[in-house]
């Protein structure tokens, strides 16, 4: 038994979608894309042909660049690490797990600031 009540009903986890073969393919091509695509971004931002304001516009425009995590974002600028950029992110008041595109105006806002300062 693994810690289970006796005749307690576990409901069984529904099954991902069945895919035909050219459906997985297709999604598999569109993810290696969208990984190829985030980690051009974050190599732009480490040798600052992008900086953040500009990222923080293209991210309303472009779904690849909105979904990105902030925090992955905030470790590709140079000069901030991973200890750095949590640091900064708590102090602003982000999540750690917020996406780009769900920052709001206000934490854009402060962001940029702490950045800038």
């Amino acid at each position: 038994m693994t810690g289970e009540r006796p005749g307690a009903i576990v409901p069984a986890m529904p099954q991902p979608p069945a895919l035909t073969p050219e459906q997985r393919s297709a999604a598999l091509a569109k993810a290696a894309k969208v990984r190829r695509d985030r980690a051009e971004i974050k190599e732009k931002l480490k040798i600052g042909s992008i900086d953040l304001p500009e990222l923080l516009a293209l991210a309303e425009t472009d779904e690849t660049v909105g979904k990105m995590k902030v925090l992955s974002v905030l470790e590709s600028l140079p000069g901030l690490g991973k200890v750095k950029s949590r640091r900064l992110m708590e102090s602003v008041g982000i999540s750690e797990s917020r996406r780009v595109q769900g920052l709001g105006a206000n934490q854009r806002e402060a962001l940029l600031r702490a950045i800038a300062g």
